[in-house]
């Protein structure tokens, strides 16, 4: 069109040269037509772009200097940059749905049909940086996507701008990811702090630092809670947790009597093998600081007993010392010393097997270290790194052995949880926001996580976690609304492409309808064979508006890798596309 209104400017002039038109005339004909031609071309121009965007398939890189550019810039807005995109609103979803309703190979050729996804649904606006506020984030994130879509990718562009902000940053990675790894290292020597990087792995004992989930706790009961957390129950109040508590209690209240720091070793020990030895050192500190002249008091039950120290000390704290000095924790103990040891062992046969994961070599050292001087590895703990503001990268290797990789990661949640209720309670120690990443969450989540996450916006934590479906989370908790309450407590939904139907729905029931435009085209013709040239012939157009989802359940099926939809905590949705990282 352009190209003819040109050619009539060229043509009019022309004709004004050879043909006794005025001049004047002829010259302003020529100049409209070619104004009518240079909007037909900004119109032709702006097609193209169109049409090239929505051919648009190859990938984009970043390198990390140019990320940390970005951050800086993102960081001064208050803002988190989520890579390539546009606000996603009813006029985008709109052309969506037209092209879907006239057929996209029809309307666009069967090229645009990549066999990666629906690229050109990048194409319906023009691209530009995209962000997320940062108070966003503390309503915590879930990422959602099938395998190898881009998930670990997003991980990296906000892991990387967490810690070019400074603030503590801890990944949890049941996979071990050593892209992920390397990424989160590398970002921190760019920064000149490779001191921050702290890297545990248990297929790596050698580089592994050792980490002690049982280091930090302000009320004794927390740890035995800690652990019983992870013993397998549908209620979390039935018997045999219930019990297990109560003999993870007992162990600790012993252990710390006696002036020993309970660790998974230790509550191994005693539980495994007995009491007794724990329970004599306890009965002796408690006598030595309570009851005047004990030794010589003692040494009657002693005889009666034939020298079994340990009858002969219990019978001497119930008989005498109790009425005195009485002390509940060594009460519990020597409940627990007492009890049936058949009926014992039923009681604890859930629990032992959790301890014995989380204490086989090489996790002896790894989750049990020695805080004492002259230790080779680095030796950290959940509160210590927060404190310290580093990034502290924790693989499970759960490949290997999902079990053991599964309960390492929730005891360490369990602690992070503790270490959370800590700073809600008492004060935070910074001003500085803990950002936790945990990869294929359903592997590692237990109840201790879902109360980090319902609860743990007040002490500045922000919580990203990725899946790859609901029913995963349905999966591991063994209870549909359990998973429900997960997915709840996220405000912010990035969905890359996802293949089951429940997930795709459930993304979608969270977004508004919108009003989608329709138009309606009918064809009719008649013939009367019984009059001569009787033929009639009708077209109709009919526009009409229609409820349809912003984001289609079905369109997130057909998302390329490394494209995504985000639906944020304010309301705003983006369609956007992420870069890789590169070295």
């Amino acid at each position: 069109m352009a190209a003819t209104w040109m050619g009539a400017s060229a043509l009019t002039l022309a004709v004004t040269k050879t043909l006794p038109v005025p001049t004047r005339f002829g010259v302003l004909t020529s100049l409209l037509c070619t104004g009518f031609a240079a909007y037909r071309s900004i119109q032709a121009w702006r097609r193209s772009q169109d049409k090239t965007r929505i051919r648009l398939t190859e990938k984009q890189f970043i390198e990390v200097p140019e990320l940390l550019k970005i951050a800086r810039r993102a960081s001064l807005q208050d803002a988190v940059w989520l890579g390539s995109g546009f606000h996603w609103t009813d006029i985008e979803a709109g052309r969506m749905h037209a092209l879907i309703g006239r057929g996209v190979a029809a309307q666009m050729g069967k090229e645009i049909l990549h066999k990666d996804g629906a690229y050109w649904l990048h194409g319906l606006a023009k691209e530009e940086d995209a962000y997320a506020d940062l108070s966003n984030l503390v309503g915590h994130t879930l990422i959602v996507g099938t395998t190898r879509v881009g998930k670990t990718r997003l991980f990296d562009l906000l892991i990387a701008q967490a810690i070019c902000r400074g603030e503590p940053v801890i990944i949890i990675d049941p996979k071990g990811d050593h892209g992920l790894a390397h990424n989160a290292r590398k970002v921190c020597e760019a920064l000149g702090q490779s001191d921050r990087f702290i890297y545990f792995h248990p297929a790596h004992p050698e580089k592994s630092a050792c980490i002690d989930p049982l280091r930090n706790w302000n009320r004794k009961t927390e740890l035995a809670s800690r652990i019983a957390a992870l013993i397998p129950s549908e209620t979390g109040a039935d018997p045999f947790t219930a019990f297990g508590w109560k003999v993870l209690n007992d162990i600790v209240n012993g252990l710390i009597a006696t002036g020993v720091r309970p660790n998974m070793v230790q509550l191994r020990r005693y539980i495994e093998g007995g009491p007794e030895d724990l329970l004599l050192k306890a009965l002796r500190l408690h006598f030595k600081h309570k009851v005047q002249d004990w030794e010589s008091r003692v040494s009657s039950f002693v005889k009666q007993y034939k020298g079994n120290q340990l009858l002969a000390y219990i019978t001497f704290y119930k008989e005498i010392v109790i009425h005195d000095a009485q002390n509940v924790d060594l009460d519990g103990l020597i409940s627990t010393y007492e009890h049936n040891r058949d009926h014992f062992q039923k009681m604890v046969a859930s629990l032992i097997p959790i301890l014995s994961m989380l204490t086989s070599d090489p996790l002896t050292d790894l989750l049990s270290p020695d805080f004492g001087a002259g230790h080779e590895r680095v030796v950290t703990d959940m509160a210590r790194a927060i404190r310290a503001d580093k990034v502290l990268y924790v693989g499970l290797d759960s490949l290997a052995d999902a079990t053991v990789g599964s309960a390492i990661g929730s005891v360490l949640l369990a602690d992070l949880a503790a270490v959370a209720g800590d700073r809600y309670n008492y004060g935070i120690d910074t001003i500085k926001p803990v950002n936790l990443f945990i990869d294929e969450a359903a592997e590692v989540i237990n109840q201790p996580t879902i109360q980090l996450m319902n609860k743990g916006g007040g002490a500045l934590f922000r919580v990203t976690i990725a899946t790859q479906t609901f029913a995963d989370f349905a999966s591991r908790l063994g209870d549909e609304n359990k998973a429900r309450q997960v997915l709840a407590n996220t405000n912010n939904k990035i969905a890359l492409r996802i293949l089951d139907a429940e997930t795709q729905q459930y993304i979608a029931d969270g977004i508004p309808k919108i009003k989608a435009r329709t138009l309606m085209i009918r064809y009719g013709h008649n013939v009367d064979s019984n009059i001569h040239d009787a033929y009639s012939a009708s077209y109709q157009e009919q526009a009409a508006e229609e409820e349809a989802d912003l984001i289609p359940p079905a369109i997130l099926s057909e998302l390329p890798p490394l494209h995504f939809f985000a639906r944020l905590s304010g309301g705003k949705t983006i369609k956007g596309r992420l870069p890789i990282l590169k070295w």
